[in-house]
């Protein structure tokens, strides 16, 4: 009798990474490819799409439904909405605690992640690797066991940092060597993240610890560099400038690369810290990549010229919305959960906003929000019980003058404890307003953010403040 395929859910299946380990998994595996555009998507021999917005948990619950296997290639530093507010930090958090939660709750018994490498002794770490460690973090919170595949800068023809720095070497008359390129890093052949993610899977040696993966050659950001560029034919000439700091390197590199200032930014600050595999992370057979990094660039240029010459795939293209996202990160009053702040903050937005703001609040915790001259709602939220736990409150966004109602049917704000923190991330999703959309972006998207900020200042004085204990 033959064995059973073990059933792998891939989030990020439409991504770069995804979409190679998707060719590598399935000669062993049945896949379940999720992605925001899986609806338009043909399912293939042993590949099954589903659409899955992972802001959502009731989405990531059914996407992950009857897998086995989790594995998890996702980040959040391209924006998600027409209006992105917030830090890719936090939006990361709800991604990585949807993902968690539903796995948990649909019985996968391991989620391999894929990471970056984190300097060992490192007192601050750059926002971008601060925010893969608690997203390692929160997705073994619930306790299925995770996997950690970190690597440094992936070397392949797509993807994010290889395709920068190959820019950065293809258009500079001569090369601008900042002081971050004089920093040690161990790139790795996309192949070898291959092969460390797929030998994971089942791999009892490696549940619930991370692993380093590096390539043969440890070397300067500098030598990578000038590596680059001998194997694209180019011998430019080098300037050293001590004076070019990382915030002016940030504006450089995305004026030279035309690359996202959402994508470059956190991956330039990142390159200050050494990206070398530790010791202590390292598993035989799958830390040890065997590419060199010659002969990874030159495969990744040659692809990518393959890939010019070929026919080109028309991008899938979501239809355009007028849709908005907005996540902040607040602090929970000890003794308190994100239930309570999400019934406090309807109660504190009246008292501060005070004669203008009034609001009201029925038996079953649904509330509107509107202002005294006149008696229709700014905006209704239905309280969603079967929904909401201590840790999560979820409102439906039901009406309201400020909504557009017929477009508005996934919209919702919801008040999330982070796992092992005492802070809770504010986030509204899939708001369609209802206001001509110039009008919104500089008027009630911008006071958004001045009374979240506001909130989050005055739970930031709760502990020093005697006035609060009262609410």
């Amino acid at each position: 009798m033959a064995e059973k395929r073990p059933v792998i859910a891939l989030a990020g299946a439409s991504g770069y990474i995804g979409q190679n380990l998707m060719e590598k998994l399935r000669k062993h595996a049945d896949i379940i490819a999720l992605s925001r555009s899986g609806d338009q998507k043909d399912d293939e021999e042993q590949v099954t799409w589903r659409s899955c917005d992972l802001y959502s948990m009731v989405d990531a619950e059914k996407g992950l439904e009857g897998a086995d296997i989790a594995a998890y290639l996702v980040h959040s530093m391209l924006p998600s909405a027409k209006l992105t507010q917030g830090k890719f930090e936090d939006m990361d958090v709800i991604l990585a605690d949807n993902f968690a939660q539903a796995a948990k709750k649909q019985g996968v018994r391991q989620i391999i992640y894929l990471s970056g490498i984190i300097p060992e002794q490192e007192k601050k770490l750059s926002r971008h690797l601060k925010s893969r460690l608690e997203v390692e973090e929160i997705l073994g919170a619930y306790g299925v066991p995770v996997t950690t595949i970190r690597a440094g800068l992936i070397v392949g023809p797509k993807g994010s940092s290889f395709p920068i720095l190959k820019k950065l070497v293809k258009r500079l008359p001569f090369m601008i060597l900042p002081k971050w390129t004089r920093t040690k890093t161990q790139p790795i052949a996309l192949p070898d993240v291959l092969h460390a993610l797929d030998s994971s899977i089942g791999n009892e040696e490696v549940k619930g610890r991370p692993v380093d993966v590096g390539g043969p050659d440890v070397m300067t950001y500098e030598t990578m560099m000038k590596r680059t560029a001998a194997v694209m034919g180019r011998n430019p000439l080098t300037i050293n400038v001590p004076f070019l700091t990382v915030e002016l390197s940030k504006l450089w590199v995305r004026l030279v690369t035309g690359s996202p200032k959402e994508m470059v930014y956190p991956l330039i600050e990142s390159l200050t810290h050494p990206m070398v595999t530790q010791e202590e992370n390292k598993v035989e057979g799958l830390s040890e990549g065997r590419i060199s990094f010659e002969e990874a660039a030159r495969e990744a240029l040659e692809k990518e010229e393959e890939n010019k010459d070929g026919k080109r795939a028309l991008p899938m293209f979501q239809p355009m919305q007028q849709d908005v996202r907005s996540v902040q990160r607040i602090p929970i009053p000890e003794g308190y959960d994100a239930d309570w702040v999400g019934r406090y903050y309807v109660k504190w937005l009246e008292n501060t906003l005070n004669p203008w703001v009034k609001t009201e609040v029925d038996e079953d915790n649904c509330c509107k929000i509107g202002v005294i001259f006149n008696q229709s709602p700014l905006l209704s939220f239905d309280y969603a019980k079967d929904r909401s736990t201590r840790d999560r409150a979820l409102y439906y966004i039901s009406g309201g003058m400020l909504a557009d109602s017929g477009k508005n049917v996934r919209g919702r704000l919801e008040f999330r404890k982070i796992p092992g923190r005492q802070e809770a991330i504010v986030a509204i999703h899939d708001y369609m307003p209802s206001l001509p959309w110039f009008f919104y972006k500089y008027t009630q998207a911008k006071a958004h953010l001045v009374v979240m900020a506001l909130f989050r200042k005055h739970l930031e004085k709760w502990g020093s403040s005697t006035v609060l204990h009262h609410a």
